[in-house]
């Protein structure tokens, strides 16, 4: 169903863009046909570097008039295979267009291009007094990625996701249009919010060429305790007692020692107290010392003298800091270098079924004799999975994970959890979304994607299609 480019509409594209910015056949790097997992694989036709608004507009607009398939890529940090162009087609690569625009202080937005990375924006306006609150794990990805996921990260417990922290996007249509979703306000209830349509659609429904995203002051201080428990399953059942402790954290995060143990041999560098079988690690902000010091001392006494903490460790110098964030912020990365292959399961549960759902892991760790090691957001019931091929055999390994996926997601389902947390659902997990949500939803999915997208020119094959 789709036009298969030629010298053409290579031609075409010449004509209004630098021929360096655009790369066909041999040319195109390796690194352009796969996500940063990159169990999905596929080589665009041609990847097309733009700089501005007006290009991607030209772009989509000749792309839908010929019907070919549009893939818009940032840093390539995705793990599900959103960013892979499985119909081929063109790849727009948006990461030149990195411009903070604008820093609006009156109303406490920041105006930035698409292709900004996350660490820059941090850079940017906690120099100058402010805080913008999303962490996803991955540093170096783009605000436009961040937004087509609607990224969490480790602050999500109190500050929420991505689309929280978004007050308005300028996007391009598939057919070229340009419009703005949202404005500078504080509060809309203007028709229906199809800026949030948007934040998540994983590049299915419309191209970010700008966002204007909420700041608030920087907070002054911040602070982590790292508690200690004897096992996994008794640190997070305790979770809920302590975020109901008005101790307000900021993070709530889980972890074990064999995790640990990954992370020490990728990072070549001792964690601070890797002598416990299990951690929670609490992280706390405040406007100034009186007022996190009420709230980590809040925690601390709640955890020993009541949750059967083992310890109560304040991470409170900058080498201590260092050395626990780098650890926790290493996670993925170290697993994956412990295995041959891997892939991950990104559920999200309630609160309550955390534990619950860990051990569940455990289980299918034995039934199946795979090592399936995780990490997670205990405050707000985002678990990161893994499964580890080691020294399986090839013709095993996609049995063996389908198979295990299949009993994941079902256990989600029964436990009332959903299929992601935060990295989306992209190629990968399209079959796990249709069975949690049902037809009726996927239908209406589907008729939202033709209303924006009726020739599915798009990021066509993700999510429900």
């Amino acid at each position: 169903m789709y036009k298969k480019i030629d010298c053409q509409d290579i031609a075409y594209f010449k004509s209004f863009i630098d021929s360096d910015r655009i790369f066909c056949g041999e040319d195109i790097n390796e690194e352009y046909s796969k996500d940063e997992l990159g169990t999905v694989t596929c080589p665009p036709e041609v990847v097309i570097k733009v700089i501005n608004r007006d290009e991607i507009a030209a772009v989509m607009k000749y792309a839908n008039k010929n019907v070919i398939p549009v893939t818009i890529r940032g840093s390539g940090t995705g793990l599900v295979g959103a960013c892979v162009p499985v119909q081929k087609g063109i790849i727009l690569d948006v990461t030149k267009m990195n411009k903070i625009l604008e820093l609006d202080e009156e109303n406490m937005v920041l105006v930035v291009e698409p292709g900004v990375l996350l660490m820059d924006i941090y850079e940017f306006v906690e120099a100058r007094g402010y805080f913008y609150a999303p962490d996803p794990g991955e540093k170096s990805a783009t605000i436009g990625g961040n937004i087509s996921t609607n990224a969490g990260g480790m602050r999500a417990v109190k500050y929420g996701v991505t689309r929280d922290w978004v007050r308005a996007i300028e996007v391009v249509l598939p057919n070229g249009e340009v419009t703005e979703f949202g404005r500078r306000v504080v509060k809309d209830t203007t028709g229906y919010s199809l800026k949030n349509l948007i934040i998540g659609s994983e590049g299915t429904l419309a191209v970010v060429t700008k966002a204007y995203l909420k700041l608030i002051p920087l907070p002054t201080k911040t602070i982590s305790l790292l508690v200690p428990f004897e096992n996994l399953k008794k640190g997070i059942e305790n979770v809920p007692h302590i975020l109901q402790s008005k101790s307000d954290p900021t993070a709530v995060e889980f972890f074990g020692r064999e995790t640990i143990g990954f992370s020490e041999m990728f990072l070549g560098r001792k964690f601070p107290d890797s002598e416990n079988s299990a951690y929670i690690l609490l992280t706390f902000d405040g406007a100034n010392e009186q007022e996190i010091e009420s709230k980590y001392k809040r925690a601390a006494d709640l955890c020993l003298n009541e949750l059967g903490a083992l310890d109560a460790l304040i991470v409170d110098t900058t080498e201590r800091k260092d050395e626990v964030w780098k650890a926790r912020g290493s996670f993925l990365e170290a697993i994956k270098a412990s295995t041959t292959e891997m892939d991950e399961c990104d559920v999200v549960v309630p609160r309550a079924k955390v534990s619950e759902y860990i051990n569940f892991t455990y289980e299918l760790a034995n039934k199946y004799n795979v090592r399936i090691p995780s990490f997670g957001h205990a405050g707000d019931g985002n678990l990161h999975i893994y499964i580890c091929k080691d020294d399986m055999a090839e013709e095993e390994w996609p049995t063996l994970l389908a198979n295990v996926f299949d009993e994941m997601y079902k256990k989600a389902k029964e436990v009332g959890g959903l299929v992601s947390g935060e990295h989306g659902i992209g190629y990968a997990k399209k079959k796990y979304l249709a069975d949690i949500l049902g037809p009726t939803q996927v239908e209406l999915m589907k008729g939202i994607k033709n209303v924006f997208d009726p020739n599915n020119i798009l990021n066509p094959n993700k999510i429900i299609n």
